[in-house]
């Protein structure tokens, strides 16, 4: 008899998630164009909008899609349910999948009045969030358990952002070396399906094109790598300055003594300010890329748009507007490797590479520090160029800002990843541990002559069943058993004895360089709550005991 079978059940179900994620981003796609078309008249793109608005539009159009997107953002404060979370990936990680319907469309409707408006912010997020939801939807209507439902909205969301960025290998890639942290092909079969069929599904739809208009990329010669790898370092101390930025931003705004709207509020207020003699901030900066790329800028105008950027996009994000900073990382990345560029070809005129090439090469490198997943920076890189001359250059500059990055603990800009690298730190931490690092003071030490009376007196101040017997010098004799203690007491003959009459050889100490195995393990031949910890077998100092329940403990730690 035929029968399904689970595997071909969870790609039956990508597929669905594939086709609901594409749909959910164009959906917050259309709504963008509607808004912008609705109340600012038609243009393409934002900054072709920002330039046809007189200037006072300028400021106010952003001010005010502060305020307004604010207030939604209250509304979803208000809307949250407790123990859920809005946020797809601490879903997947964190819970279990499931994303609370109004709190997200709440969030998902302030992003659109900050990216309508002209916020510095990218519109990916709350695409990807919205792909989540439907996905989470549907697990939940079918009533799937926690394990897949986790997996079906990480097959929503690699389709959300494969939607996004025309990028089904980097999108199933981002879920999986971000989200999930695991490339194992159970997970990510179903996501890389899902991927495809988003990206399938997308260029099916009318008037779909690609975000970025690639040129074809040169060839590059052998020395030329090494520029690219001294971008890379550029690039990694750049991410680490970007990220430090947002923080000091998030936490320069959030000290305001002012409501939350009025903080959107005056982020976009800055954000309005600056578009005045540059329109060039408005919006993710889509069109400004395609530009940089196929046409020369002059170097001072990059310089002058790239920190009229920077500072839209601290304004925007530090206020607390909703969205994503993939996009604006791509933007700098671009600018930054064009200024290179430009300073490359001055310093050497025999060089092949146009300044294009390190914009290109720049956008990934720049992705792969701030998100600290340089795998997924160069395969979008890659699809979206679709050259195989990009993949030297690229690498090496991507890996190597990567390292630069990490080096300069520069975190990450999804707290997700942050979160589980601090697990892997602690796990790997706690690998190396030995008894030595677990050792607590040994409180029922006696001395070969102790008589009844101070053994005695021990056994009734702690609860234990062993007292240790050391010498002179610390070394460590055996234990004496309360029964023995009990059996000598009840002796008449026997009330004379000390502790060097009773000593038994009942319990192996551990040494101290033993592992976590290795104790767990006599631990088991024990029984009891503690063991005496020595130096090592050939000098048997006794440095204290270590309790059963805090070696579980890490155990448990280690297996999270």
């Amino acid at each position: 008899m035929f029968r399904i079978a689970e595997w071909q059940l969870t790609l039956l179900w990508a597929i669905v998630a594939g086709v609901l994620g594409a749909l959910a981003t164009e959906l917050f796609r259309l709504a963008l164009r509607l808004v912008d078309a609705g109340l600012l008249g038609e243009g393409n793109g934002m900054v072709a909008l920002a330039r046809s608005l007189p200037p006072w539009a300028r400021i106010v159009t952003p001010a005010c899609g502060g305020l307004i997107a604010g207030g939604l953002l209250l509304l979803a404060q208000r809307a949250t349910v407790q123990k859920a979370t809005s946020d797809y990936m601490e879903a997947i990680v964190l819970g279990d999948g499931r994303i609370p319907v109004a709190q997200t469309l709440a969030r998902s409707a302030s992003s659109l009045a900050s990216v309508a408006s002209g916020g510095s912010i990218g519109r990916e997020g709350s695409m990807v969030q919205l792909a989540a939801l439907c996905t989470s939807l549907l697990g939940r209507a079918f009533k799937f358990p926690g394990e897949r439902l986790r997996l079906l909205v990480g097959c929503g969301a690699a389709a959300g952002l494969t939607a996004a960025y025309n990028a089904p290998i980097a999108g199933a890639f981002f879920v999986a070396e971000i989200v999930l942290g695991s490339i194992a092909m159970e997970s990510v079969g179903p996501i890389i399906v899902a991927a495809v069929v988003a990206n399938i599904v997308m260029r099916a739809l009318p008037g779909y094109q690609p975000v970025y208009a690639m040129p074809p990329f040169p060839d590059v010669a052998g020395f030329e790598v090494l520029l690219f790898a001294l971008l890379g370092v550029l690039l990694g101390f750049a991410a680490a300055l970007f990220l430090r930025g947002l923080a000091a931003s998030r936490k320069a705004f959030t000290s305001l003594p002012i409501a939350l709207p009025w903080r959107l509020a005056l982020g976009g207020l800055v954000v309005g300010l600056i578009s005045v003699p540059m329109p060039e901030v408005w919006g993710n900066g889509y069109s400004v890329v395609n530009s940089v790329l196929h046409s020369p800028w002059p170097w001072g105008l990059v310089l002058a748009v790239l920190g009229a950027k920077l500072v839209s996009t601290f304004a925007t994000v530090g206020s607390g507007a909703v969205g994503g900073v993939f996009t604006p990382s791509l933007f700098f990345g671009c600018l930054i490797g064009a200024l290179f560029g430009t300073a490359a070809q001055a310093l050497f005129p025999a060089a092949g590479a146009q300044p294009f090439a390190y914009a290109i090469v720049g956008m990934g490198a720049f992705l792969a520090a701030s998100t600290q997943a340089p795998l997924m920076a160069i395969l979008m890189i890659f699809e979206m160029t679709l050259s195989y001359q990009v993949m030297l250059p690229l690498m090496a500059a991507s890996v190597v800002a990567y390292f630069v990055a990490r080096s300069a603990n520069a975190g990450s800009m999804y707290e997700i990843t942050l979160r589980r690298r601090e697990q892997q730190d602690e796990r790997l931490r706690l690998r190396t541990l030995h008894m030595r690092d677990l050792v607590e003071p040994a409180q029922t030490v006696v001395q070969p002559g102790a008589d009844l009376a101070e053994m005695g007196r021990l056994f009734l101040q702690y609860p234990v069943k062993y007292l240790y017997v050391v010498d002179a010098a610390g070394l460590y004799l055996g234990v004496v058993p309360l029964k023995a203690l009990t059996a000598a007491t009840d002796a008449p003959d026997l009330a004379t004895k000390h502790a060097a009459d009773l000593v038994s050889q009942d319990i192996s100490p551990i040494a101290a360089d033993m592992n976590l195995g290795e104790a767990l393990q006599r631990f088991m031949e024990h029984r009891g709550e503690r063991l005496p910890v020595i130096e090592s077998t050939a000098r048997p100092v006794l440095l204290g005991v270590v309790a059963k329940s805090r070696l579980l403990a890490t155990y448990v730690r280690l297996s999270e």
